[in-house]
């Protein structure tokens, strides 16, 4: 049997601001930024994560979190 991992992340269209911080999410304008962090993991292996999350509220009212993989600088949506 083949088994799914949840929450997998999904590459997203972001136009970030002069700040970094997502303006424009899949299309949808940002209404609201509730939260950033930085995760840095694995940084003593061959293939480190650094990922700047970010938790927004759009302009329809949708809870999303996505993050830019500061590595190659692609956005992924991870909810």
């Amino acid at each position: 049997m083949k088994t799914t991992a949840l929450n997998l992340p999904r590459p997203v269209r972001v136009v970030p601001g002069p700040w970094g911080a997502p303006q424009r999410i899949g299309g949808k304008p940002v209404h609201a930024l509730r939260e950033s962090w930085l995760v840095e993991d694995r940084w003593w292996t061959e293939r480190p994560l650094r990922r700047r999350y970010w938790e927004a509220v759009t302009a329809a009212g949708a809870d999303v979190v996505v993050f830019c993989d500061l590595q190659t600088g692609r956005w992924f949506s991870q909810r």
